[in-house]
């Protein structure tokens, strides 16, 4: 369970990407909120939930997105989760200018602040709580863990993709340095869900195998099929257990939610 809402964003960019530079008909607008019910084993974990507001940052309006995760019932009895993330990204590109890790799991603790200046392709990143800061040189279009879903949510052409297709991305997550992302377009699929039966677009991300994840391909991810490319459901077999997160809740959608059939 550890780490929540840090797997749960790392999992949803997953789904998405795309071979050309166009951004078309963007798939989110402020308002937009998620609710997730992950359940660990045979527990039902905790509750995590994405929300996009409009905000302003240093003069500049800003699309603020907030991503928390929290265990709940029995889970909390034996490992306590409370984590916060933050990104503050472009209303028009989606590029990060600022991402803040806030974290407490099991009395592990981390407050991380990172500063993005584009222009001149340099990150300023800032460990709060051991007082370390340090600039980090970036590439052109390099993304944090929560801005990454945001980008690719508008940038995919779902016309476009094909069975197979692999892809990867620039991202400065947790260590003060970059990592290349990875991820392989699985097809199409239809699940069971609890708002009846959804046409969905499956993924299965590379992943460092040991500490967290079992093994490279232990995540699958399911994206619906329409222009919200909503995060419907995803599976990981972790170093320990299993985790399984479920879209519960949502509102504020710029697209009608596509459903093949209705749950009765």
């Amino acid at each position: 369970m550890k780490n929540l809402i840090g797997i749960l964003c790392f999992l949803w960019l997953t789904g998405l990407s795309a071979q050309n530079n166009d951004l078309p008909e963007k798939s989110f607008k402020s308002g937009e909120w998620f609710q997730f019910r992950i359940h660990y084993g045979i527990f039902n974990a905790s509750f995590a939930t994405l929300e996009v507001k409009d905000d302003n940052l240093n003069g500049k309006s800003v699309h603020h997105v907030i991503g928390k995760g929290k265990t709940t019932g029995i889970a909390s009895w034996f490992f306590k989760v409370d984590d916060n993330y933050e990104t503050y990204i472009d209303k028009e590109d989606n590029k990060p200018y600022k991402f803040i890790r806030q974290i407490s799991e099991g009395g592990h603790t981390k407050n991380i602040e990172i500063n993005f200046d584009h222009t001149n392709k340099e990150a300023f990143y800032h460990d709060k709580k051991r007082n370390r800061k340090k600039t980090i040189p970036i590439n052109e279009g390099v993304h944090d863990m929560v801005s990454t879903f945001y980008y690719l949510r508008d940038k995919v052409d779902i016309e476009k993709l094909q069975v197979n297709d692999e892809f990867t991305l620039d991202m400065l997550y947790d260590d003060d340095e970059t990592f290349k992302f990875r991820l392989k377009y699985l097809g199409k699929d239809i699940i069971r869900t609890k708002f009846g039966k959804i046409e969905c677009l499956k993924f299965r991300p590379y992943v460092q195998s040991g500490r967290v994840f079992k093994e490279q391909e232990s995540l699958t991810v399911w994206v619906s099929n329409d222009l919200n490319k909503i995060p419907m459901r995803i599976k990981a077999d972790l170093a320990v257990g299993s985790i399984k997160a479920d879209l519960h809740a949502f509102k504020g959608l710029k697209h009608q939610f596509k459903i093949v059939v209705k749950k009765r």
